[in-house]
């Protein structure tokens, strides 16, 4: 009874029920069937696979953990063939299988696989078909995982590059705004001051050192705190803001300078006079430092504009190579820095371009995994993607030197083909 039920159960799916009836009712002879509830595992990774499972109800899910979690890859409805099949090399489940809802399944024991090869030839080469297909389909979800992981590490990179620039981006807008409302008391006193030509000439002497003058000459750590206290120290005796030496000591204005501006103005003018000078250097340092992290984070921006070549969706053209390598240097040099790695670019003179998609040129990349965690598919990605522009990837290996060339073909019409180590 069992075993026609089987027969029947198997024939309703159209894949197996094209098979000759006696291959299923072999089938039916030797396996069994079982009912197994929602949430248990078929098989638990790394645990070892024995048999074939044809699933007649419900739903078995694969679902990998890569260490960003546990992640749906596969479903397997009714009708569809896993577990261990016929000349699989998989002798482990790679991954957790586990069921969505309660699921009937049947179930063939592995020792029984070489009497089938012969008793069911048709089931045997629809199950080689199926393994060659669930090779494809794990090959696609390991190569998307890998390259959403690499686009992952990538973007937390850029993320970290940007945090620093946009940090003191607005670190330094809140401060020049500060800056400006500081020297509002100052700039009234002068206002309301009748102050003559050579005295409006004495200040404008030493804001305008102070604009053009740039850094004062490099001193240590300790010669700058000296030379901040000494001016703070000028500063107070005059009834002057001693705050107003670190702005001041950042310039390449002196003592002199300032005996000079004493010697045309004293009391509150005079310390409304200092207050200013000192707002205008500060306000121009910080005008320059937002100016450089401005600066900083639209080299970035363009960096990954021209890594991908976000203004170019068009196919292949001529790419330079020494470009993208500098682009992608940018890029990636968060992690160098993280793991205290030196590179140094050194092109040849005259480096032909190379006819290829730009952004697909850029991905090629390697990563390094510790022994058994690696799936080789960053190199499998490379090697596919410089196939495409005739080009390939070669590596050579010894103690204390590891060197991966890559070989790509010069762009018609230029000098022999380009390549770099």
């Amino acid at each position: 009874m069992e075993k026609s039920y089987l027969v029947e159960r198997l024939a309703a799916f159209p894949a197996l029920g094209a098979l000759p009836r006696d291959e299923l009712e072999w089938l039916a002879a030797h396996g069994r069937l079982e009912h197994l509830t929602a949430g248990s595992p078929v098989t638990r990774k790394g645990e070892r696979l024995d048999h074939l499972f044809i699933v007649l109800s419900g739903q078995v899910t694969i679902r990998r953990d890569r260490g960003t979690g546990p992640r749906r890859v596969i479903d397997w409805q009714a009708g569809d063939v896993t577990g261990r099949l016929p000349y699989s090399r998989m002798g482990r489940s790679p991954d957790e299988n586990i069921l969505e809802v309660d699921t009937e399944v049947f179930a063939l024991h592995e020792d029984f696989f070489e009497e089938m090869v012969c008793r069911c030839p048709a089931f045997t080469a629809h199950s080689v078909h199926l393994m060659l297909d669930r090779a494809r389909r794990f090959n696609t979800s390991d190569l998307q995982e890998e390259k959403m992981i690499s686009l992952g590490k990538l973007a937390a990179g850029l993320a970290h590059e940007l945090n620093n620039p946009a940090s003191a981006t607005v670190r330094g807008a809140k401060l020049l705004l500060n800056g400006l409302t500081d020297a509002d008391p100052a700039v009234r006193t002068l206002g309301e001051a009748t102050l003559t030509q050579s005295q409006l000439r004495a200040i404008d002497r030493l804001r305008s050192a102070c604009a053009e003058s740039g850094l004062p000459p490099e001193h240590s750590p300790l010669e700058q705190t000296d030379r901040e206290e000494e001016i703070a120290d000028w500063l107070a005796a005059r009834g002057a803001d001693p705050r107003c030496a670190a702005a001041l000591a950042e310039t390449s204005l002196d003592i002199p300078d300032l005996e000079a501006l004493a010697e045309e103005l004293s009391g509150d003018v005079l310390a409304a006079a200092i207050r200013w000078i000192a707002g205008g250097c500060e306000i121009r340092a910080l005008a320059v430092d937002i100016e450089r992290a401005a600066t900083r984070i639209y080299e970035l921006v363009d960096s990954v504009k021209r890594f991908t070549y976000m203004d170019n969706l068009a196919g292949p053209e001529v790419v330079d190579v020494r470009s993208g390598l500098r682009d992608t240097l940018r890029i990636m040099s968060a992690k160098a820095k993280e793991k205290g790695v030196t590179v140094t670019l050194d092109f040849e003179a005259g480096l032909p371009g190379v006819q290829a998609k730009g952004g697909e040129l850029n991905q090629v990349f390697f990563t390094t995994k510790e022994p058994g965690e690696g799936l080789g598919l960053g190199l499998e990605i490379t090697r596919r993607l410089l196939r495409q522009y005739e080009g390939d990837i070669s590596v050579e290996s010894r103690p204390g030197r590891t060197e991966f060339r890559v070989g790509l073909m010069a762009s018609p019409g230029t000098d022999p083909p380009a390549s770099w180590a």
